[in-house]
């Protein structure tokens, strides 16, 4: 930045810096072109693509079978959630119904894996802001969730454990003791996120008030998941629409008003509880029975158009296929939620100082191949 000297008064000069591609504050390939004048952002423009794969395009070259493949390689901490979009639209295209005990496992996963993102947004936003301890917190609760999905699925971030019509195979015989193990141990350790973490006044002063998002502005921008509902937009999918064993549990959608950078922190934090009491509900419960029913080897689905949408661990994720009544899909488009989240951050950022933006972008918890695609 420049300071020019006009008539014995001084004028700063509009400055451009870029925040990335790499850098402490961007978890993953994105580049942030910021406009200021001192310390303050006037604007930011976001730049993607830096990972793109064209994703989309190359889906419409593979049976459906192999797109699930590649439908964990967007948003890679939400992979079990996004995989199951597919399923179940292939399902519904085809009318199918799965039996009850793939709906219960499928549940049960899609909850641990919120935990484990969960988990690690909260100890690497923490360490965004200077709290290097919560890093080893969080990643150690999350290893033993990953290594429940080790166990049954054979992988532990990228599982391709779902399949059109039900589950890859049966879950281990340890599974349901690993899991409420894991439900009694992190019920202990939770509230240690709130003492070490939500209480903190450095964490509240960096946060609160920062990034200022309105419900109509979320609305808008079609920023959902925990983002959104932190401004009290009610698009919690598994709440609006359920799907696979969401209709038989009862927990809460965590709303707040403030749209704050600390309330999309509290969002999260508070949607772990929930997420625990999903899983106590259906962990003693999952019925006997087969973990899928028996499929053609090549899928079909009708001629037509058809969207299926989850509730990935950062909003909404959409599967939107159109079917000329071939194997491969003529058109496939995903809607991550990471993308529309994004769309807000000039709204976000703009007059607050660049330092701000890592706790901004932090509350955005993005995950870029899931923007890029």
């Amino acid at each position: 930045m420049e300071n020019i000297i006009t008539n014995n008064s001084i004028q700063q000069e509009e400055y451009i810096v870029n925040m990335g591609p790499q850098h402490p504050s961007t978890h993953g390939v994105l580049r942030l072109k910021i406009s200021l004048k001192g310390e303050t952002v006037e604007n930011i423009e976001p730049h993607c693509g830096y990972i793109h794969r064209g994703i989309e395009k190359m889906c419409e070259r593979l049976t459906y079978q192999q797109i699930i493949h590649l439908t964990d390689r967007l948003d890679y901490l939400s992979a079990h959630t996004n995989n199951e979009a597919v399923c179940l639209l292939v399902e519904n295209a085809l009318q199918i119904e799965v039996p009850e005990r793939v709906k219960y496992i499928r549940t049960i996963l899609d909850e641990l894996t919120r935990l484990a993102s969960h988990q690690l947004w909260w100890c690497a936003f923490g360490m965004d802001l200077g709290a290097l301890t919560t890093y080893f917190y969080g990643l150690r609760d999350r290893e033993k969730i990953l290594d429940i999905f080790e166990e049954t699925t054979g992988a532990r971030l990228l599982q391709s454990f779902n399949v059109p019509g039900g589950l890859m195979n049966d879950i281990h015989p340890n599974f349901i003791g690993r899991v409420k193990e894991f439900i009694t141990y992190f019920r202990k350790k939770l509230p240690e996120y709130d003492e070490l973490l939500t209480g903190n006044v450095i964490l509240k002063e960096r946060t609160t008030d920062i990034g200022l998002l309105t419900l109509e502005e979320a609305i808008n921008y079609g920023v959902t998941g925990p983002s959104g509902r932190a401004s009290g937009f009610a698009c919690d999918v598994r709440k609006h629409h359920p799907y696979s064993a969401y209709d038989k549990v009862e927990f809460k959608e965590i709303l707040y008003t403030k749209g704050d950078s600390f309330h999309r922190y509290k969002a999260r934090v508070e949607e772990m509880w929930e997420s625990m009491k999903i899983l106590e509900q259906l962990i003693d419960n999952i019925p006997e029975g087969d973990y899928a029913v028996k499929m053609k080897p090549i899928i079909k689905l009708p001629e037509g158009e058809y969207y299926q949408r989850v509730e990935a661990a950062r909003g909404e994720f959409g599967v939107y296929v159109l079917s000329t009544g071939e194997k491969y899909p003529y058109r496939v488009k995903f809607r991550s939620p990471n993308f529309s989240n994004l769309s807000a951050i000039n709204k976000l950022g703009a007059g607050h100082k660049i330092a701000d933006l890592v706790a901004i972008g932090g509350s955005l918890d993005l995950v870029i191949p899931d923007i890029d695609r």
